[in-house]
């Protein structure tokens, strides 16, 4: 049952909130956990017993009252304490704030924008709803201190989030260690004080120039053949089709089919189950879109427009829905050919779930090659870095103008490889042999594990830490890295990351920003004659991940 300390903190929170929405709904919890509603008083102490803490992407949560959810006291206090963090680094920094077409991410933006200005911190607000990587580009165009984007970027459509770069040396990128854990130390200080955080409403809203900036850029990054392309776009609901139809004006790209039903922003996302492009038919009505107007390609930004979705028609009626790593090793591939053109050199990253074929690229090309964890924060930060990517459809394309994944700039290079390719009359499955036959054959499947109960996922962490496999799927473990402690090229992370013979690889952890175990499987075959490695490649992925599937 609810015990006093949480119920008056509840009682707390109430007289403090300014949102008669979440006072309404926490009310009603505290009156029926008061009655005994065993329910109610557990929901409480989900509620208050913890608080949302800096994860992949900054705040993460459910909209709601209290402490651990997303709601407006979180975000006025969250930025009261980061407000105190910056003027601990400068006299007046600069902090430019975006915010996605979410429930209530206008309204975060502007209370973020009132309490930073009121601790005396100058404050851009971007005029109106618009993708995570306009946010991106202006910390840098803007030479800010910082920068907040509201979105939960592709979460379902009850969670909202507030995610944080820095500028100066961190160059416009996201949040990292330590810097991460003085923030959420002067949110605590915040906190505890208890006392009324103060707000103004002078700060500056950018000008369209800004939006216009970023569109250039993004635009005259690529040369597109002058071609025609039957093709279908999707923002699946959310933010990205205002920006990136300008950028395909700039760049005279041939003109999309649009999924009429997705185009507007909408903050319940009502014809997908989960607004990420990777679940399972959320490309249905693209796929609809595309069957109805004779489409060869449909590309689709999750809904605050950061990560890139690609389907190819392989025949007529027939579409095959690209899995992240692959579209990586395309852009990759192209990255590095322009690179070779223009005579530069530089760096090919990725997260340690992506596949292992980008380092065969690299090494192709003379070019260096990183493997970071998970998230952008880290691959932004790579030197010298040409292009970086994971596999949950994230893609950073030009390092120079964001250092965040670009669903835009990733969607614009996309196009260009398949008009190139038109242009030479070379079919998708021309190009993909094109590949198995210089680089090898790489593939790679998931497993997604999704709990109601967190600790349920550190359970099998551990399990498979004390009972190490000594093969999976009948293929052997050789080697097993254990990244909790770190190591020489990474910080600590809860990941195991197993090595297998025959070119096999298996890697699990948590995730950063959902309740998931996620288990990430690839293999390589690069020897051997090239029409043979997809057939070997795709046996031995079958075995690895039944055999994965069976283990937990």
């Amino acid at each position: 049952m609810a015990d006093e300390t949480v119920l008056a903190a509840a009682r707390a929170w109430i007289a403090a909130d300014p949102d008669a929405e979440t006072r309404d709904e926490l009310t009603a919890i505290l009156d029926r956990a008061a009655d005994g509603d065993a329910d109610a008083s557990a929901d409480l102490h989900d509620r208050f017993d913890a608080r949302l803490e800096f994860g992949t992407a900054g705040l993460r949560g459910v909209l709601g009252a209290g402490p651990n959810r997303m709601n407006r006291l979180v975000v006025a206090q969250t930025s009261a304490g980061l407000a105190r963090f910056l003027l601990g680094r400068e006299d007046e920094p600069h902090v430019v704030i975006g915010y996605d077409g979410r429930k209530n991410s206008s309204v975060f933006a502007i209370d973020a924008a009132k309490v930073l200005a009121g601790a005396g911190a100058r404050v851009t607000l971007l005029p109106r709803l618009l993708p995570t990587p306009v946010l991106a580009f202006a910390v840098r165009h803007l030479a800010a201190s910082a920068g907040i984007m509201i979105t939960a970027s592709h979460n379902p459509a009850r969670d909202n989030g507030y995610k944080l770069y820095l500028g100066g040396d961190s160059a416009g990128s996201q949040i990292v260690p330590p810097a991460d854990a003085r923030v959420f130390e002067a949110i605590t200080a915040v906190v505890d004080e208890d006392a009324e955080i103060p707000r103004s409403a002078d700060y500056a809203t950018a000008d369209e120039s800004l939006i216009e900036a970023y569109i250039a850029e993004t635009a005259a990054a690529f040369a597109l053949p002058d071609i025609d392309l039957p093709w279908v776009y999707t923002p699946m609901h959310g933010v990205g089709w205002e920006t990136f139809s300008r950028v395909l004006t700039a760049a005279d790209a041939p003109v999309p089919a649009l999924v009429t039903e997705q185009v507007e922003p909408d903050p319940e996302f009502p014809t997908v189950a989960f607004p990420n492009p990777e679940e399972e038919g959320a490309l249905d009505l693209a796929l609809a879109t595309a069957r109805e107007t004779g489409a060869e390609l449909i590309i689709a930004n999750d809904p605050d427009a950061d990560r890139l979705a690609v389907a190819v028609r392989r025949a007529p009626g027939e579409w095959e829905q690209l899995r992240g790593n692959e579209i990586g090793l395309m852009l990759a591939w192209s990255a590095a050919e322009r690179a070779a053109r223009e005579g530069r050199t530089g760096t090919l990253a990725s997260s340690i779930v992506s596949t292992p074929g980008l380092g065969v690229i690299a090494r192709a090309y003379g070019l260096g090659y990183t493997e970071t964890l998970t998230g952008f924060k880290w691959i932004s930060r790579v030197p010298g870095l040409i292009f970086g990517f994971e596999e949950a459809l994230g893609y950073l394309v030009d390092p120079e103008k964001v250092r965040d994944k670009d669903g835009i700039s990733a969607a614009l290079a996309a196009l260009q490889i398949v008009l190139e390719q038109r242009v030479r009359g070379v079919g998708f499955d021309r190009y993909r042999a094109s590949f198995v036959e210089r680089f090898g054959w790489f593939g790679s499947d998931q497993i997604s594990i999704r709990v109601t109960d967190l600790s349920e996922i550190g359970a099998v962490m551990e399990r498979l830490r004390a009972e190490t496999p000594a093969s999976i799927g009948g293929i052997s473990v050789v080697r097993v890295d254990d990244l909790r402690t770190g190591s020489a090229e990474l910080p600590p992370s809860d990941v195991l990351r197993l090595q297998l013979g025959d070119g096999a690889r298996v890697i699990v952890r948590p995730s950063g920003t959902e309740p998931k175990l996620k288990v990430y499987l690839d293999v390589a075959v690069t020897d051997g004659p090239a029409e043979g490695r997809a057939t070997r490649g795709a046996a031995l992925l079958t075995r690895l991940t039944d055999g994965m599937r069976a283990l937990l």
